[in-house]
């Protein structure tokens, strides 16, 4: 499916205000200590962001994966984003998996505390990315 520039436009303000709305959430997931709804949160606000760069460059994609292996081949690959920044994105989504599906293992503050940062300013990067172009 091809979209009209105003439709392109309008997909990416609409997944950008997503992210940000997800990530609205993160202090009180925080706070409550839900550190698996919180992981399942961050991993959105990545792949909402993501998508929307996605879009705004014409890249269409139709999975969970396909967002990852797009942002890594066009954005990472290419030097726009780090590797570091790749491998977060790959790391919201397993842990994002692993909290969602498995009832045997619990996010830990440990593990997920130190992604908030990492991920606020990859999302910001993404936004500075869609003004740029």
């Amino acid at each position: 499916m091809s979209l009209s520039d105003d439709e392109r436009r309008i997909m990416v303000e609409l997944e950008i205000e997503r992210a940000e709305k997800i990530m609205e959430q993160f202090e009180t997931l925080r706070e409550q200590q839900y550190w698996d709804t919180l992981v399942n949160r961050m991993y959105y606000a990545a792949f909402h962001a993501v998508s929307a760069l996605l879009i705004h460059n014409a890249l269409q994609v139709h999975t969970h994966r396909g967002a990852l292996s797009a942002f890594n081949k066009e954005f990472v690959r290419t030097g726009v984003f780090s590797v570091d920044e790749g491998h977060l994105f790959s790391k919201l989504e397993g842990l994002r998996e692993r909290g969602d599906y498995n009832c045997f293992v619990d996010a830990t503050e440990d593990e997920i505390a130190p992604l908030i940062e990492p991920l606020k300013a990859l999302i910001a990067k993404i936004k500075g990315q869609l003004q740029a172009n």
